[in-house]
This record gives C-alpha cells, sequence and structure tokens, in this order.
C-alpha cells in the first residue's frame, strides 16, 4: 500500500483535517504524515475502483474464490497461490486421486478449475464430503492444504488436523434469518463471551446451549451486546480463539454454522447486537490445517522476511501491502457481516499490528513522535483505514473496537478526518491500574486522584470502552478482581449460612465500588467478561498438556448465581441493577465533572449523567460520615437510585431510601449548589433530582 502516481501525498486534501485539529492542536505538527496516510488510503482505494470495479464488489470475493457451487451444481473454484507450480483438488469424491482434477493457472497468482455437474444434474462433490488442494511447489513437491477460503473445517479424530469439509446444505436446512439487526445502542453495554465455555458442566458447550442458556441472561443483566470471542475456527482450543486457522470457517466444536446463525438471530430478536472478536492482526503458524506456506513457500499471505513473523505470539503476520491479503481479509469482513449478520467487530491485537516492533517492550510514553515516526506500520495502519471506510460506508449501525494499548492519536477519529475510523478502544490501562492496586496496596492507602486520572485519562473525543476486567484477568496465571479481593475464602465463606468474615465482607463491598466507579468514569462504554458480573470463583483454564486435558476450568459456573444460599446473588443483582441503571440515565455518552478526590477522607464525588445524576463514593475501611457536604450542579430535590450497601446486594442496609435530599444556594467543590447525605463506610451511592 502506498503511493503509486508519483504525487507528493504529503499535501493530499483531507476531507475533514480542520476538525481533527480543532479537537487536537498539537497534531497539527504532524500535519504532512496525516495527509501522507490519507493519501495512501485514497491511491489504493483508487486503485480497487479502477481495477477491480470498486470496493464493494472487491469485497465480496468470498462469492468467487475458493470452492463453490452454481445454480446447475457445476463446481467452480478460483485460488490465489503464486508460488505454486501447479494445483489439484481431490477428497472422497475422487477417492482421492490426484491428478484428476488440474487447474488451470491464471496471471497474477490465480489458479481456475471447474467440474461439470453429474449426468443426473447432481453435484459431483457430496455435502460432508472431505476435500484437500494439492499444492505442487516448484521443487516438484506435492503437499495437502486446505482452502483459504473453507467455511467449515472439522477435526479429525485420528489425526487431530482439520479438514475441509464441503458445505453444501440442502436449502430447507439453511437457516433463514427472521429479525432485523438492531439499532446501533447508544449506550454500549457489553458482554464478553466464549461459547466453549459457557455451560457450568466441564465440556464444550454448543451455540444451541449459548442461545438457549446465555442469551438470556445477557438480556436480564442488562446489556446490549454481546461480544463472541473464539468463531473463527481455531485449531488449538487453549489458544482462547486467537490463532486462527480459518478464517471463514465458524467454529465446528460449537455445531454448524446454522447454529451461530440461530444464535445471532436470537440475540437480534431481544434486541442485543453481536460482535466478532476479529483476528486480523496475525494467523496461526500450522501448515497443515492453516495458511502458513500454503503455496509451499514462506511468503503468500505473510511477509517473506523477519516482519512476517510474531517471535512472542510465534504466528504469522500479515502483508498488508499485497492486493490479494487485503482482498482476502476485507472480503472476510464482508462475509461475517453479510452471511452472518455479525453487528460489528473487536479488532483483535491492534497495537501488534501498527508498529513493526508490534510494541514490545515498548512502555509508550505519550510522545507523538512514537505514533508518527518510522516505527509504525503504515502499512497496517492503512488496511484498518480500509477496514472501517468499508464498514461504515455499507453498514449504517455498524460498531468497530480497536484492542490498543499504546494510544495511538487519530485511531479513534474518521478517515474522513485523517483517522483509521475506529468508534472505540479498550481502555486498557483500567484493568492494570485495578489489578496493580489490588496486588500492591491495602485499600487504606490507595491514591484515588491517581485513579480518578486513570479512570478519565483519555484521548479527547476518541471514545473509549472501559472495563474492570475482560478474559485476560480470568486466565490461569492471573487472578480476577474477586479473586483478589476475597481468595481463598471464596471457597469458604460465600454461603449466606455462614458468617460474613471481614475479608468476604470487604471484598463483595470493593468489587461492587470499583466496578460502579470504573462505568461512571471510565469510558464511553462498558465491558464485562462472562461470569466476572457475579465474582466468578475461579479461574480460566482451556484443557491442555499441563493439566491432562481437564475442562474443569474451561466453563463458567452460573449455577453459583441460581443457588440462594449463596453470595454470589448479590454481587449478579448489583451487575444488572447498575445496567438497568445506566439504560434510564444514559451516562455513558454524557461528559462527566469530578468535583471531590478527597484523600484523608477516601471521597470521590462526580457528576455524569441525565437528572443531574450524583454520584458519591465513600472508600474509607472504618469511617462513615454523617451531614457530608458534596457539590451539585442541578438545585432541586434527589434520591437515592442506586446503593451499594443495599441489603438486596448483600450489603449492611445502613441508608434509608425514603429520605429525600434538598439541595441549598451554598456552593461547594465548585459546583454552584450542595446537599448533605449520610455516606457509611465501603459505600457508593447514586442520587438523582426527581423534581
Amino acid at each position: 500500500m502506498g503511493n503509486a502516481s508519483g504525487v507528493n501525498l504529503a499535501e493530499t486534501q483531507v476531507p475533514q483535517i480542520e476538525d481533527l485539529f480543532n479537537h487536537d492542536p498539537y497534531l497539527k505538527s504532524y500535519e504532512p504524515e496525516i495527509r501522507r496516510r490519507y493519501g495512501c488510503f485514497k491511491s489504493y482505494l483508487d486503485r480497487i475502483d479502477h481495477y477491480e470495479n470498486g470496493l464493494l464488489e472487491f469485497t465480496q470475493s468470498y462469492k468467487t474464490y475458493g470452492v463453490h457451487v452454481d445454480e446447475k451444481n457445476n463446481i467452480n473454484v478460483l485460488e490465489w497461490a503464486p508460488g505454486a507450480k501447479n494445483m489439484y483438488l481431490r477428497g472422497d469424491f475422487n477417492n482421492w486421486k490426484l491428478y484428476e482434477y488440474k487447474f488451470e493457472k491464471l496471471d497474477f497468482g490465480k489458479w481456475r478449475l471447474s467440474i461439470p455437474a453429474l449426468p443426473d444434474g447432481s453435484c459431483s462433490i457430496k455435502n460432508g464430503s472431505i476435500i484437500k488442494l494439492s499444492i505442487e511447489t516448484q521443487a516438484g513437491e506435492v503437499v495437502d492444504r486446505i482452502c483459504p477460503w473453507a467455511t467449515y473445517v472439522v477435526q479429525c479424530k485420528q489425526t487431530n488436523l482439520y479438514n475441509h469439509v464441503f458445505y453444501n446444505p440442502s436449502e430447507n436446512e439453511i437457516y433463514k434469518f427472521k429479525y432485523q439487526r438492531p439499532k446501533r445502542p447508544e449506550c454500549i453495554k457489553i458482554y464478553e463471551a466464549h461459547v466453549g465455555i459457557s455451560s457450568s458442566e466441564p465440556k464444550i458447550a454448543t451455540y444451541d446451549h449459548f442461545r438457549e442458556n446465555i442469551l438470556p441472561i445477557i438480556k436480564e443483566q442488562g446489556y446490549n451486546a454481546v461480544q463472541l470471542m473464539a468463531i473463527m475456527e481455531h485449531a488449538y482450543y487453549a489458544s482462547f480463539g486467537y490463532q486462527v486457522t480459518s478464517f471463514f470457517a465458524a467454529s465446528s466444536r460449537y455445531g454448524t454454522p446454522e447454529g451461530l446463525k440461530a444464535l445471532i438471530d436470537e440475540a437480534h430478536r431481544l434486541g442485543i447486537a453481536v460482535y466478532l472478536d476479529l483476528v486480523h492482526s496475525h494467523a496461526s503458524k500450522n501448515v497443515l490445517d492453516g495458511l502458513n506456506q500454503f503455496d509451499g513457500t514462506n511468503g503468500c499471505f505473510f511477509h517473506d522476511n523477519s516482519r512476517g513473523y510474531h517471535e512472542l505470539w510465534e504466528s504469522r503476520c500479515f502483508n498488508y501491502s499485497e492486493t490479494e491479503v487485503t482482498r482476502f481479509l476485507l472480503s472476510n469482513i464482508r462475509y461475517w457481516m453479510d452471511e452472518y449478520q455479525f453487528d460489528g467487530f473487536r479488532f483483535d491485537g491492534v497495537t501488534s499490528m501498527l508498529y513493526h516492533s508490534h510494541g514490545i517492550g515498548h512502555g509508550f510514553s505519550g510522545n507523538y513522535d512514537e505514533y508518527f515516526g518510522l516505527g509504525t506500520d503504515t502499512d497496517s495502519f492503512l488496511y484498518l483505514m480500509l477496514a472501517n471506510y468499508l464498514l461504515h460506508q455499507q453498514y449504517s449501525d455498524v460498531v468497530t473496537i480497536a484492542e490498543d494499548v499504546s494510544g495511538m492519536p487519530t485511531l479513534c477519529r474518521p478517515v474522513t478526518e485523517g483517522g483509521a475510523g475506529f468508534d472505540y478502544r479498550l481502555a486498557m490501562a483500567i484493568p492494570d491500574k485495578w489489578i496493580k492496586i489490588l496486588k500492591e496496596q491495602k485499600d487504606e492507602d490507595w491514591n484515588l486522584g491517581n485513579i480518578v486520572h486513570t479512570l478519565e485519562n483519555r484521548r479527547y473525543k476518541e471514545a473509549n470502552i472501559a472495563y474492570v476486567e475482560s478474559h485476560d484477568q480470568a486466565l490461569v496465571g492471573d487472578k480476577t478482581i474477586a479473586f483478589w479481593l476475597m481468595d481463598a475464602e471464596m471457597y469458604t465463606n460465600m454461603s449466606v449460612m455462614s458468617p460474613l468474615t471481614p475479608v468476604i465482607d470487604r471484598g463483595m463491598a470493593l468489587h461492587k465500588m470499583i466496578r460502579l466507579l470504573t462505568h461512571g468514569l471510565g469510558g464511553e462504554g462498558w465491558l464485562n467478561f462472562m461470569g466476572n458480573e457475579f465474582g466468578h470463583p475461579e479461574w480460566l483454564d482451556f484443557p491442555r498438556e499441563g493439566n491432562n486435558s481437564s475442562y474443569h476450568y474451561a466453563r463458567r459456573q452460573y449455577n453459583l448465581v441460581k443457588d440462594d444460599l449463596l453470595r454470589y446473588k448479590y454481587l449478579n443483582k448489583f451487575d444488572a441493577a447498575m445496567n438497568n441503571l445506566e439504560s434510564e440515565y444514559k451516562w455513558l455518552n454524557k461528559t462527566q465533572y469530578v468535583s471531590r478526590k478527597h484523600e484523608d477522607d477516601k471521597v470521590v464525588v462526580f457528576e455524569r449523567g441525565e437528572k443531574g445524576l450524583l454520584w458519591i463514593f465513600n472508600f474509607h475501611h472504618s469511617k462513615s460520615y454523617p451531614d457530608y457536604f458534596v457539590g451539585c450542579s442541578m438545585p432541586g430535590k434527589y434520591k437515592i437510585v442506586l446503593d451499594t450497601d443495599a441489603e438486596e446486594f448483600g450489603g449492611h442496609k445502613r441508608l434509608d431510601h425514603s429520605v429525600d435530599f434538598f439541595t441549598s444556594e451554598r456552593g461547594w467543590d465548585g459546583r454552584f449548589c450542595s446537599l448533605s447525605v449520610y455516606i457509611p463506610s465501603r459505600t457508593a451511592i447514586l442520587l438523582a433530582k426527581v423534581d
């Protein structure tokens, strides 16, 4: 991707670049580079328009590349394998004869094959047949490969390798979508989920199980979006779906493609948007059932040098400057959107894509030179621009989220401003902060000003998804927030029949407060990993050699919430109350104002949300404050609308919810008026104006 026209791209006209500079004047110093990036993007788009009949047709290549059946039951195959000497198709359908069906070599490394229908008019390859591409390398060796565009692959029990299973169900077996996509959430609240671990039993759960049992929970808990992990097929289950081997195949571990479609359709019926955890940052290094060495060379889809290898992840890195790679990846996006009706994507590993170092060992000081210098991989940035441009041009309600820890400026600004075009980035510094202070400090020693700074420290006009913990913190080797707070006592003292110990009392109180504070201050969206809403007591560990291939920890114990004798129900009820309250007061799309960060009192006060929503946190471990003055901007009568200490949330019920709070004209903490409250220790309350 670059300049093929000879024009000075640093002078490219960018339609709305002045809006970008108005939001961040410091970017003005990097104007030539921003214009150059946009110029490369525009040049690439122009080439697609000229040579590929436009971006929309270019990105529907999944309809022609790969193995397809036409209306007359003829088989048509188109592949790109520039390093191959010859190519053949074989499988069950021809008793694995190698040379019977030889491809025709086309220009630009492409190969074509047509197999006519049988004399009776039926397709020569039956649904469910195993097929392989046999590639003759330049050295004369013939190697078997899986079609990169395969839509269904299944693991062979004998070899453990994944095979391309020809997927051509009859018309009455194909799932027909019944419900429209929901509108883009105004205030996004995401439930991060993995289908395979969604059962309480130690086994791989199915699409049907998730649809029937987990979607109702997501709806009840007040989430309006679900982010599905590990959908793109991955040979190694323990990779959590991040070592993708077949990019167009929905994982067969959980069922058929029709099962996933039914899941998504049911989510849409419930008003829940469905986002795919999209892995375009790298690919599995698997050769026999992956993309690696597809055409017999180390290049093809990847850089054929050190740039093509990710040392930390032991995977292959895409060559985004190659037109056929761009075709493959952008078509992959269209495929998931059009064939499965996904509503958007979380782009995994964006930091790794953006820098030649992949971000390894890079602390990112925030100096803008780090983002606009030679260390940035411009090819990757341009690919992300193209992906976001395509999505936002074609789908009005799409949502794209970048997993980026570097803080790259312009990442979440529109492409028309010279940005990468993402709607949100994950606020990845927040969970790191919470883990660090829980690991190293007593809550008596917490620096509230520093915590609040971390929660508010995001780029102006670049939206963030806030979260306390995601799947990363749930994995074996780390601890969830609940585990950091309560540790071994979660196994012995979570029963309501046992005394409330100091550890459990503190842990449950802070679990609610930490999540509420992050929800309120941390971003313009919210994310929770499945099970963490109720303080799931165990880590997550997939079956592997190191644990005797056990599924014991590869599950989520939703049964704990249903047990009325366990305290997990209180945390679960609080999570639902918090999300549903946000739906009423809509704070995630509002600005915030922090009026108090008192280190001695351990009190934080801020306003955010409709009806003057006033947030008051007392993190002190022992002090409660009667007649405590807090500032607010809207005069009137206020009522408690959420109380972490309420009995229904496992609290001590120290506050009377029938009390009305009236403001006085006395200004306080820089606000126009104030009111007096009783705020118990380790308690947070939300007050809303009622008249």
